[in-house]
């Protein structure tokens, strides 16, 4: 049995029988793993407590298959308390990691990247620029990033030039048409610089791009967090 114990935050659970819950972990040095935990007994109510979203645990784990098994976990810090936007923001982030982060694949820092922008939604309510660089940054950890300092013929960026993204060729410069993406834009894109309003907003419309076909077509549901009641 391991007894090592990880660092991790909870994606996502759903009850699997009377007893046991299945779980989507995100774990250090070790990537997003599927679980199944057994919450009985007089600590039952407790141990479901403490298995929430945002809050930092250390879980041990056995199992050689698709799905572990989880052992023993404790709290490992104080718990995250988000709230407003803050919680819409980080359910739109564990949302999006459960369903395009693949399941058993070791994937170098995305433990680190995820706990690094948790903490920023809880440090500053700069919640947008939060959330487009978590897209950005993941999208590069996945292997689907975006070569914003290039176009497509290997020339750098023109800050002054309009471009258009073409699908598996990259950004085409723009000689007749009077629409696009300005290359200070891609630069700041590049620099993960979504503080201009123009800015953010093209970056959430080519993140959304970018993240259609890892999606599919079930849309995320805490995006419906964000529309105006």
């Amino acid at each position: 049995m391991n007894h090592t114990f990880y660092h991790a935050y909870l994606m996502h659970r759903r009850p699997y029988s009377d007893s046991q819950v299945m779980l989507d972990m995100l774990v250090e040095n070790v990537g997003q793993i599927r679980l199944l935990a057994r919450l009985k007994g007089k600590q039952s109510i407790k141990h479901s407590a403490q298995l929430q979203p945002f809050q930092a645990l250390l879980i041990s784990f056995s199992g050689q298959g698709d799905l572990k098994y989880l052992n023993q976990f404790e709290l490992a810090t104080q718990p995250t308390a988000l709230k407003g936007k803050a919680l819409y923001c980080g359910f739109y982030l564990n949302e999006l990691s459960n369903r395009i982060i693949p399941i058993n694949e070791p994937i170098d820092l995305v433990f680190e990247l995820y706990q690094q922008h948790l903490r920023l939604l809880c440090q500053s309510d700069h919640y947008e620029p939060t959330l487009r660089s978590y897209e950005y940054q993941l999208l590069e950890l996945l292997g689907y990033g975006v070569d914003f300092n290039y176009d497509a013929q290997g020339e750098p960026i023109d800050c002054d030039a309009l471009y258009l993204y073409v699908d598996e060729q990259g950004w085409c410069k723009q000689t007749t048409s009077h629409s696009g993406f300005r290359g200070e834009q891609l630069m700041a894109f590049s620099q993960l610089d979504f503080t201009e309003p123009q800015t953010r907003l093209l970056a959430k419309q080519f993140a959304r791009y970018l993240l259609k076909p890892l999606l599919g077509e079930r849309e995320l549901k805490s995006r419906e967090l964000f529309l105006p009641r």
